[in-house]
């Protein structure tokens, strides 16, 4: 293309020149040069759309590749993931090795509990919007708004974060830019008349803010708290891990989100983890710490962990946050940047966690 355009430039050049000498407009010689200066016009609309195709194709291939993991993350599925750390509220009585709870043998199941004391309703939302999507009432819709409350007052309090409140519809940039596309497509609600996905984590909405945006590194780390019910098809899920609030379409969620400087990401993932184990702990909920392999971690992470709580009833552990840091990866693709001490711009690293999501 580069060769034609040059070559278009100089037929062009001798056809100005002739003019310029007065040959006639029709003179064979003007004629010709201005035939080939056409020819090399259509060659090029045709390498034109080759090449639009060519950068479309390798565009897609480049978001298809994952964030490679931090070098120190086991190789594996999800028996390779490291507990960190186990954590009982004083008085409770050890949890198992294999997962048992001897405080808990009997407990009923929470949609059994739910029920009984008139908390939320599964067949009424069922009914409003499908499988799924749980109404609360009374004491169970109080509860939620005081966790959110308690959650968001938290973080921006005591821990420093700005609270944001989000739009909870996300364009196709957004979802591009946090990795959910190309890569969760089918766990997305999307409204297709407007071109808009519903927000599967606050995450998106607010790691966006800041999209083809160059930051002052002084004003780094930004550090961000948001409140947004999250929407997730969960395409594919069944059997009981789907019974009561297990799995849920919609379910309600703070996140924390950070902003950093790329050499202090890694000590800010374990600041946030600390900030997610006080939480929990005020709760006084059993819960454990995992350092997720490579195998397990998500698209977009270079390091996550993972906080679950101990479920009496079933015996089981279940996930209730994941923390992680991206790196540049989000920050690559939404280019999201800073100038730094010496005025070179620098991409940005970032993180979050769910801190936390509340029907678990």
């Amino acid at each position: 293309m580069d060769a034609l355009r040059a070559e278009k430039k100089a037929r062009s050049a001798e056809v100005g020149a002739l003019l310029a000498a007065k040959t006639a407009a029709d003179d064979p010689k003007v004629v010709e040069l201005k035939a080939a200066s056409q020819a090399i016009a259509t060659k090029l609309v045709g390498l034109e759309e080759r090449l639009a195709a060519a950068e479309g194709a390798l565009d897609d291939a480049l978001l298809r590749i994952p964030n490679p993991p931090d070098l120190d993350i086991p190789v594996g599925g999800s028996e390779a993931n490291t507990t960190i750390r186990t954590w009982v509220p004083k008085g409770h009585p050890p949890i198992g090795a294999d997962g048992s709870d001897p405080a808990t043998d009997a407990a009923p199941e929470h949609d059994v509990v739910g029920e009984r004391l008139g908390i939320f309703d599964l067949e009424r939302g069922a009914k409003v919007a499908g499988t799924a999507f749980p109404a609360y009432r009374g004491d169970g819709a109080a509860l939620i708004r005081g966790l959110i409350n308690l959650f968001l007052d938290t973080h921006v309090r005591e821990n420093g974060f700005t609270e944001i409140w989000s739009p909870i519809l996300i364009n196709e940039a957004s979802a591009r830019g946090t990795g959910q596309i190309p890569d969760k497509e089918d766990q997305m609600y999307v409204v297709g008349r407007d071109g808009f996905s519903l927000a599967p984590t606050a995450e998106v909405p607010v790691t966006n803010l800041h999209r083809d945006e160059i930051l002052n590194g002084a004003e780094l780390p930004i550090r961000y708290a948001a409140y947004t019910p999250c929407f997730r098809r969960e395409a594919g899920s069944y059997g009981k891990d789907v019974r009561g609030l297990n799995r849920l379409h919609q379910f309600d969620k703070v996140e924390i989100v950070q902003l950093v400087h790329p050499e202090t990401s890694y000590s800010v993932l374990e600041e946030m983890v600390a900030h997610v184990e006080k939480l929990v702990q005020s709760l006084q909920l059993p819960y454990r710490i995992l350092k997720l392999c490579g195998g397990d971690m998500g698209f977009a992470s270079a390091q996550t962990y993972d906080f679950e709580i101990f479920s009496g009833a079933q015996q089981k552990w279940l996930e209730v946050s994941s923390v992680s840091n991206f790196e540049s990866f989000q920050s690559n693709r939404m280019k999201l940047r800073y100038k730094d001490e010496n005025g070179k711009t620098q991409l940005a690293h970032t993180l979050n966690g769910s801190a936390l999501a509340l029907p678990r």
